[in-house]
This record gives C-alpha cells, sequence and structure tokens, in this order.
C-alpha cells in the first residue's frame, strides 16, 4: 500500500467514519522521507515529479549558506553539529537535516568578512575600543576613515560574540533540504537566540542527572 495524502481514511469531525467511495488519485501520492543527514559525503538526487518538474532530494550534505541578518550579509559554511529540534530528540541523535532543526556552523566565513568590513577581529579581547587593524602600508587615509566611521555604528549581539570564540555559531535552518536539495538559513540572534540557549542549557543538565 501506497503513501497516501489523502483525508478520505480520516473521520469527520463529528466522529462518523467516511466511506470509500473512490480509489486513491495521483495528486494525493506521498512518497518516502528524505531523512537528510549531515555526512561530508554529500549526495543531492534528482526526483521527477507531478507536472514533468524536478524536486531535488538531498540524502547527504554538510555545508550550506547562512544569512546573519543583523549584518545584512550571507556566506557559505560547513555545518558542524545539529544540536535541537523541536519536533523529535531522535533526529538529533541521528544528525538528520530538517527545516527548523538547530544547527552549529562554522564561525570563520563571517570572521573573516567581519575582520575585512570592521578592520576588527571578532572572539579575541579588543585591546582599545575603536581600534582599526588594518595594514598601514596597503591601507588609505581613505578606508582607514571609512572603517573607523564603521566602527561607531557596529552592535553585535552579546551572545553571538561569545559564539565567536569558539568558533560556532548557532544556526536555525530555513530551507527544505529534502526537496530544494539546499540547507540554508539564518545565524540565530536576539530573543531567538536566547530561547535556544535556555533550551540547550536545560537539555544538558537533564541529561546530567
Amino acid at each position: 500500500m501506497g503513501i497516501s495524502r489523502d483525508s478520505l481514511h480520516k473521520r469527520r469531525a463529528t466522529g462518523g467514519r467516511k466511506k470509500h467511495w473512490r480509489k486513491k488519485k495521483k495528486y494525493e501520492m506521498g512518497r518516502q522521507p528524505a531523512n537528510t543527514k549531515l555526512s561530508i559525503n554529500t549526495a543531492v538526487r534528482r526526483v521527477r515529479v507531478r507536472g514533468g518538474n524536478y524536486k531535488f532530494r538531498a540524502l547527504r550534505l554538510d555545508h550550506g549558506t547562512f544569512s546573519w541578518s543583523s549584518e545584512a550579509t550571507s556566506r557559505k559554511t560547513r555545518i558542524l553539529d545539529v544540536v535541537y529540534n523541536a519536533s523529535n530528540n531522535e533526529l538529533v541523535r541521528t544528525q538528520t537535516l530538517v527545516k527548523s532543526a538547530i544547527v552549529q556552523v562554522d564561525a570563520a566565513p563571517f570572521k573573516a568578512w567581519y575582520q575585512t568590513h570592521y578592520g576588527t577581529e571578532l572572539g579575541v579581547k579588543k585591546e582599545k575600543e575603536g581600534d582599526v587593524k588594518v595594514d598601514d602600508k596597503k591601507a588609505s587615509n581613505h578606508i582607514k576613515r571609512k572603517l573607523k566611521q564603521r566602527l561607531q555604528t557596529r552592535k553585535v549581539d552579546p551572545n553571538v560574540l561569545e559564539q565567536f570564540s569558539t568558533g560556532r555559531l548557532y544556526a536555525s535552518i530555513s530551507s527544505r533540504p529534502g526537496q530544494s536539495g539546499r540547507c540554508d538559513g539564518y545565524i540565530l540572534e536576539g530573543k531567538e537566540l536566547e530561547f535556544y540557549i535556555k533550551k540547550l542549557m536545560k537539555k544538558k543538565a537533564g541529561g546530567t542527572k
């Protein structure tokens, strides 16, 4: 018996059973879940679907493009670990990549961008506030002025800043790897990041009992 997405097998709102007055339809067809795994041996399969269209079924992935909203920049980076999933802990244990899963990504590409854009390095102890660390021989006065001006308006979430020292950032997956073949998302910040940090701390505390 195939996987079906119909509602004929369900009961009515009143609790009564529905009669099977017709057979299954092609448009109600479902398929096996992709269960995309975190692995360096990446594999994406093309699936021909209804209407002659194609879906891209990611079976194994280890990278994606993640957006840093507050800085309005995106970078392709490695996914290092799956740390939380609101729907099922089993998906964390099996390192399954699905939409809305909380993962840890490599901070290096964002760190490199920040250094070129602001002239300061993240994740290190700062010597003086507003120090512009650029090569004096290469940088012109115009570049130095521009970096100094950018430093006046920059603001980084303290929780995100703390993560840069570890080299890993918490991120949420916003794409659907089993449908698009991609694992893209955004870096967690603000209230959302605080929420998930609390969840992870609670999970860690529960596991030590």
